[in-house]
């Protein structure tokens, strides 16, 4: 792991301090999971549960309740699996282009 990866997760475990174990446990998991092209992580809910020594409800609940704090946003869905990734602002990523005057 590079030193700014290392430092951004730090800053990531700092940022997260007010939310329960369990909840920053799910935050980290999405921070360092292979993603996609746009950031999804593409793993079932049951895959990332057992990853983490979760149950399947346990995993389900925790991540309902990151997504309405708004750390993660659903990226896709294909049948019932729902997909997601950490919202990019949350990471401090500028998701914003700035326009340009024409000249």
């Amino acid at each position: 792991m590079i030193i700014d990866d290392k430092q951004k997760n730090l800053k990531l475990l700092e940022t997260t301090a007010g939310m329960t174990a369990n909840q920053r446990l799910v935050v980290m998991l999405y921070a360092l999971h292979p993603t996609d092209r746009s950031g999804a992580v593409q793993e079932t809910a049951a895959t990332l549960a057992k990853l983490v020594g979760l149950s399947a409800p346990v995993f389900s609940r925790t991540r309902n309740q990151v997504i309405e704090a708004g750390w993660l946003e659903q990226t896709g869905k294909i049948g019932h699996i729902k997909y997601f990734r950490l919202d990019p602002k949350r990471m401090g990523e500028n998701v914003v282009i700035p326009l340009r005057r024409a000249t």
